[in-house]
């Protein structure tokens, strides 16, 4: 590592630390040239995710995008932004925990409408009415009754 001080590539390392809830290494440095200490970070270098739009466009997956499009639909709903964070955390972890690159927009959805049922019936259907682009009242009956129905066979985890 080159000193930020004298530019030598001549360092030791000071001490190491995990931060980050394990994600990173930071680690104190002195460079043996100039004696300057200095703070680096390693990181994991993570291969983007591709979302297969439903045209077959393929968009980098954008973490803020997804929480903006959540945040929206529990709007003046009792959940925070901590609790959407944990939910695109969760849906990330799956997706990383089966070594997923791509995922069709449609899945993308379908997860998390699968979470946010859990969380709010309200925010719910504000989500589904954006991602399968409810055109009438109609369309939101059936998914009201989709939920009640499900509701009725215990299987509110979002499984039919």
């Amino acid at each position: 590592m080159r000193c930020p001080n004298c530019g030598k590539d001549a360092d030791r390392v000071c001490d190491s630390r995990l931060v980050l809830e394990g994600s990173a290494i930071r680690r104190r440095r002195e460079c043996s040239f100039c004696g300057q200490r200095f703070t680096t970070f390693e990181y994991i270098e993570r291969v983007p995710i591709m979302v297969i739009k439903s045209d077959g466009r393929r968009e980098v997956y954008e973490r803020d995008k997804l929480i903006s499009g959540i945040l929206l639909a529990c709007r003046k709903r009792p959940i925070s932004r901590e609790m959407v964070e944990e939910l695109v955390n969760s849906i990330e972890k799956e997706l990383a925990d089966e070594y997923r690159l791509e995922i069709e927009s449609k899945e993308l959805g379908e997860m998390v409408l699968k979470r946010l049922l859990k969380l709010d019936e309200v925010a719910y259907v504000r989500f589904a009415s954006v991602y399968k682009k409810f055109e009438n009242i109609k369309q939101f009956q059936e998914e009201l009754q989709r939920i009640k129905e499900m509701k009725r066979k215990g299987g509110e985890d979002g499984k039919e």
